[in-house]
């Protein structure tokens, strides 16, 4: 370790700081291996990372910049087990010295199987591996498109099974990067263009998969953005990575899983020989069912054709025509004995009036109406005579009575007039008083609790004028 002199020159703070960088430099290991426990982790907007290291006794301020950051698999966490490789540096502004972190690796556990259990996590905690999300896979697809390597063997496994299985099937290839940077962005990608064109495409499943690998190989199926394309796919998609022991993130999300890149074809199609069994067992069946269907149709028909009906079609019109001819036989014979007997009456009715002789009677009870209308004549003429003197007499007093009656009965309305206008609640609006009700159901507004915000009221003033208002406070 150097040591500083004490010449009596004096440094300034920058100067300080620089030398202790310097002093830093030359005595410490250029790289560091240092354990901790991460803390205060913060990712910055700039794509650095600040955090510190601590352990029972001590912390450690780290940075971590952008280009090193985008190498880490997994989403450090505060309170995680770490081991970082790097060097100490002073950062002068400040005067501070920190670990600059050029690799973050967890402790006791693999990065990539601690990135995978934070994705699975993640995602699952969103819904994304839900069963209620999964699209039914189509019985008997037509086109399917495929999504691999073109230099793979996966890509020949997947289309043998399927040609194996269902060779009516027509296969679009999509080639794609199954690993390396940058191959997820480019598999999700091809994902939303295939999506995109579908409808001239025409596609009704999808196959997403490669070979076998290490779990770096297979990684670009544990990225998030291709598992939220799986996700966001409106074509059924199958999963079909690695080996049978192999599992990714992509698996989980996808509508169905195929272990193996080969038996993406037992998932994905029907076995032609398993349909052509059940078209023959339905072929019979129906054959049968028809067979015996027709028995039992011309059995019914036979029974049918027996029938007196259709061995004499007219029998029934000849029958109905008979009856009718009876009904007509003993429609006329009644109403020839009703004519006779009604004969009979009226012969006897006549001769009775002639015995009575009608029009000798009718001039007797003449000659005694008139009679009777002279009597009464004369009767009234006397009597109206005999009280003309009377009834004009009567006629005043009654007269008079009727005023004073009259006279009576204005001044009692009149004093029911005035009380009616006073118990009319309209008579205050002349004095500044107005009237309210709600509009909607009509009734009058005592309290505020007889209106909601919103509601329509009507206030009426004097002479009838009316204000229509809205409540918007209470």
């Amino acid at each position: 370790m150097k040591q500083i002199k004490n010449t009596g020159e004096i440094y300034t703070v920058s100067q300080i700081n620089s030398l202790i960088k310097a002093t830093l430099e030359d005595n410490l290991p250029s790289r560091l291996v240092i354990k901790g426990e991460i803390t205060n982790f913060k990712h910055h907007p700039s794509g650095h990372c600040y955090f510190s290291l601590k352990d029972e006794k001590s912390n450690l301020p780290c940075a971590m910049w952008k280009p090193n950051v985008r190498r880490i698999r997994f989403r450090p966490e505060n309170g995680m087990a770490v081991l970082t490789t790097g060097f100490i540096d002073v950062y002068v502004p400040h005067g501070k010295y920190q670990l600059i972190v050029e690799e973050l690796v967890p402790a006791g556990v693999g990065a990539l199987q601690l990135a995978f259990e934070q994705m699975v996590k993640k995602l699952r905690d969103e819904g994304l591996f839900d069963d209620e999300h999964k699209k039914p896979l189509p019985a008997y697809p037509q086109r399917i498109g495929i999504l691999t390597s073109g230099s793979g063997a996966a890509v020949h496994d997947i289309i043998d099974s399927i040609h194996n299985r269902w060779p009516c099937v027509e296969l679009l290839f999509y080639p794609v990067p199954v690993q390396g940077e940058g191959a997820a962005e480019k598999i999700a990608a091809a994902l939303r263009d295939i999506n995109k064109r579908n409808k001239e495409l025409k596609l009704d499943v999808l196959i997403v998969g490669r070979g076998g690998g290490s779990m770096e190989d297979l990684w670009a199926f544990n990225e998030e953005i291709l598992a939220r394309a799986i996700f966001d796919s409106n074509v059924p998609v199958i999963s079909a990575v690695g080996h049978e022991v192999d599992v990714t993130v992509a698996d989980f999300v996808a509508d169905a899983r195929a272990s193996t890149p080969t038996k993406a074809g037992v998932v994905a199609v029907p076995d032609m020989e398993d349909v052509l069994g059940q078209l023959i067992n339905i072929e019979r069946r129906l054959t049968g069912q028809t067979k015996a269907r027709l028995k039992m149709a011309q059995q019914n028909l036979e029974i049918i054709l027996a029938n007196s009906v259709f061995r004499n079609p007219l029998l029934l019109v000849q029958n109905a025509q008979q009856q009718l001819d009876d009904l007509s036989a003993e429609l006329a014979e009644t109403i020839k004995e009703l004519l006779a007997g009604m004969r009979q009456k009226l012969s006897a009715a006549y001769e009775q009036i002639v015995r009575i002789e009608p029009h000798r009677l009718l001039k007797n009870k003449e000659v005694e109406l008139n009679n009777s209308r002279h009597r009464i004549y004369v009767g009234i003429r006397a009597i109206i005579n005999n009280r003309d003197i009377e009834l004009n007499d009567y006629q005043h007093r009654v007269d008079k009575r009727i005023c004073a009656i009259i006279n009576n009965c204005q001044m009692l309305l009149i004093a029911q007039e005035n009380r009616m206008e006073g118990l009319n609640p309209k008579s205050v609006l002349k004095r500044g008083y107005s009237i309210t009700t709600n509009k909607k159901t009509g009734l009058l507004v005592k309290t505020v609790d007889d209106v909601r915000l919103g509601e329509d009221l009507i206030t009426e003033l004097a002479d009838e004028n009316l204000v229509e208002s809205k409540v918007t406070k209470k």
